[in-house]
């Protein structure tokens, strides 16, 4: 009896240790305002925090470039830099035309870019690098979403020959025939079009406008760059300066990622050769991307998007966002943070992250070429 009344003893006490290791995992599992998550939460939380690597990462990195991905970077450097406490990962999207800038010069360990390097920038990028090519890395996929603000108008359909129409200033009326003869059920208002550009140099206006060179040629008769080339319009600094413009000017209409378009701003259903309107979403985005090719050679990955896509339900009007880093000759400070960086961002758990902050992720074919690419970084 007295040793069956220990043993009862003995389990209560385990139980009550149990109980309160629990407890104490559960309250370190907080959100960013305060409140208690749950033991499930926590769990992912140290799973993902576990499967990044830090190595011998530590110290300051400097990136710079693109707008559109930059909601992307904000969740990456948040995990990242949870796992890795002695990282501080300082991104400023200035935009790609900055951003590459800023790296040809020197300035930053990487460049967010939503075009490759151009061939003229090549070799500023080579001097960088220490005599070494820089390579273009696709990290984050993405519509590019046309948003409006106009009260009473839901669901509204464009083709690319109206929508170049509309940003070279040849159609200036929301009523104008040739947006009602796209959406014949649609009360449109005699409203004045605002149509909104970036003022600052952008991979995002350089895919917008190479959608509607390669689909609308003949009504878009400029050579496409990440500089507006088109007169007219009204301009904004970044992709949230757009979005901004939108939101609070009656009649507006501007290009930014769909990570840009809360806040009950809507978006365009794009009108392509498939039977129905396309929706601008993650995986409609993904479906475009799919059909993408390599384009680049050796570890250098910039792609060749296909902006006339035959997949039933592909959105085409997409980007793709490239880390531009150099294959050698990384400063020694900086290279085991933006490699253990660019690995992570580049991993499964990295790249799940994308679809819940409305990014697409890069399919598997090309992100697994992607991860090899980074672990020859040196």
């Amino acid at each position: 009896m007295k040793l069956q009344r220990k043993n009862r003893l003995r389990a209560l006490s385990l139980g009550a240790v149990a109980v309160s290791g629990a407890l104490a995992l559960t309250a370190c599992g907080s959100d960013d305002t305060g409140s208690k998550s749950t033991g499930d939460k926590a769990t992912s939380a140290a799973t993902s925090a576990s499967a990044i690597k830090c190595d011998d990462a530590k110290g300051q990195l400097q990136a710079s470039g693109s707008s559109a991905q930059k909601n992307a970077i904000d969740a990456w450097v948040k995990e990242f830099t949870q796992a890795c406490s002695g990282v501080q990962i300082n991104y400023n999207p200035t935009g790609s035309g900055a951003g590459v800038t800023a790296f040809t010069q020197g300035q930053t360990a990487f460049a967010g870019s939503d075009s490759p390097l151009k061939p003229e920038e090549v070799g500023a990028a080579a001097k960088a690098c220490g005599g070494n090519p820089a390579i273009d890395l696709p990290m984050v996929g993405g519509p590019i979403a046309i948003g409006y603000n106009l009260p009473g108008v839901d669901g509204l359909v464009l083709d690319a020959s109206t929508i170049a129409k509309i940003f070279d200033g040849k159609i200036t009326k929301w009523n104008d025939a040739a947006i009602a003869k796209l959406n014949p059920t649609a009360k449109l208002p005699s409203t004045k079009i605002q149509a909104f550009h970036r003022s600052d140099e952008s991979g995002t206006t350089d895919n917008f406008t190479k959608y509607l060179k390669a689909v609308a040629p003949s009504d878009w008769n400029y050579s496409g760059g990440k500089a507006w080339q088109a007169k007219g319009g009204q301009s904004a600094q970044g992709s949230a300066g757009l979005a901004q413009q939108v939101k609070q000017t009656a009649g507006a209409i501007s290009y930014f990622e769909l990570s840009y378009a809360a806040d009950g701003i809507s978006t365009v259903d794009l009108k392509t050769d498939a039977a129905t309107a396309v929706k601008a979403s993650v995986e409609n985005a993904t479906k475009a991307i799919a059909s993408a090719e390599v384009k680049g050679s050796g570890n250098d990955l910039s792609l060749g998007l296909n902006y006339k896509p035959t997949t039933e339900g592909a959105y085409p009007l997409t980007l793709v966002t490239y880390e531009i880093v150099c294959e050698k000759g990384n400063k020694a400070d900086t290279l085991p943070a933006t490699k253990a960086f660019l690995n992570y961002i580049a991993s499964e758990d990295g790249q799940k992250l994308l679809t819940d902050a409305k990014y697409a992720p890069i399919p598997a074919e090309i992100i697994t070429k992607v991860r090899a690419a980074v672990s020859n970084l040196s």
